[in-house]
């Protein structure tokens, strides 16, 4: 059976600074990086406090196995449809040390083919809005004044919903792999480095590796490894400065286990090419959107 592999994924999210130099954002609620920003890497802030608020969307309907398209026949599910909101903030404890948490919202729209009571096949879409899971993370900045290195360890809470409502039926038809939450408790261990080819030009790399530690009701998601570099360009407009970047994401997920077996319908591996355009309204005011 194939399952959903291809999505069209797009963020748009707005940071207020609560201090007088510019925020760093945040990592990505559906599971990646927000493209050339993330909680893990700072800006140009030594200390103080962030808040921020998010939006992404993905849309997946093409069925993908192997590395190619598959027939819709294989698989009863034909879309998912998801909106995160995201809120979170950042603090600067000083240029060594940093602290984030977020939670996400998730809305989601999964149209599957069920069955009604005489068993009769049925086209049903079932609505699920609940919490996702939170994340917390310290960094540890102090390798250089510069903070352009970065450690970081954080821990994903259980805090989303991972049970599946129920259709009109009296069916399940979510999978633990596109509920809000996992149920499990994970520990990440992050880092990044920030790099200049000119004043202007400024190059990225970052690294997460996310692995459970407690699970719930015999299901365990698979680890997880994203990687992600880039190019930023500062194009300085008089008191604004908007900011391109090139990203190239890649990911690597174990298949899932649940009872102890795994789930071959799960796991996946994924390059991804995203633009980003950020723009500094003020010191304390920024807003960027990715594809």
């Amino acid at each position: 059976m194939t399952r959903f592999s291809r999505a069209l994924r797009a963020s748009l999210a707005l940071f207020a600074t609560l201090a007088p130099a510019s925020a760093f954002a945040c990592a990505c609620g559906c599971g990646i990086f927000d493209a050339g920003v993330t909680g893990i890497t700072p800006q140009d802030s030594d200390s103080g406090l962030s808040i921020f608020a998010r939006f992404s969307a993905m849309d997946q309907k093409t069925n993908h196995e192997q590395g190619h398209i598959a027939n819709a026949v294989d698989n009863s599910d034909a879309r998912i449809q998801t909106n995160f909101y995201t809120v979170g903030a950042n603090y600067v404890i000083n240029h060594k040390w940093m602290i984030m948490a977020e939670l996400p919202l998730v809305q989601r729209k999964f149209t599957t083919t069920g069955a009604d009571a005489s068993g009769n096949p049925v086209i049903e879409t079932v609505p699920l809005t609940d919490l996702g899971d939170a994340m917390l993370r310290v960094t540890y900045a102090g390798f250089s004044p510069a903070m352009s290195t970065g450690l970081g360890l954080g821990i994903k809470l259980p805090t989303g919903r991972a049970t599946s409502p129920t259709d009109q039926y009296g069916g399940l038809p979510y999978d633990h792999d596109t509920l809000p939450g996992t149920g499990s408790t994970d520990l990440e261990i992050s880092g990044y480095h920030l790099g200049h080819v000119a004043s202007t030009v400024r190059w990225f790399v970052q690294a997460q590796y996310r692995f459970a530690v407690a699970t719930r009701d015999g299901y365990r998601p698979g680890n997880e490894f994203n990687v992600s570099a880039g190019l930023t360009y500062d194009l300085p407009a008089g008191a604004t400065v908007v900011s391109p970047t090139l990203a190239m994401i890649g990911s690597a997920r174990a298949r899932d286990t649940s009872d102890g077996g795994p789930s071959l319908n799960s796991g996946y591996q994924r390059l991804l090419i995203a633009p980003v355009l950020r723009v500094h309204i003020t010191r304390k005011l920024s807003v960027y959107g990715d594809v």
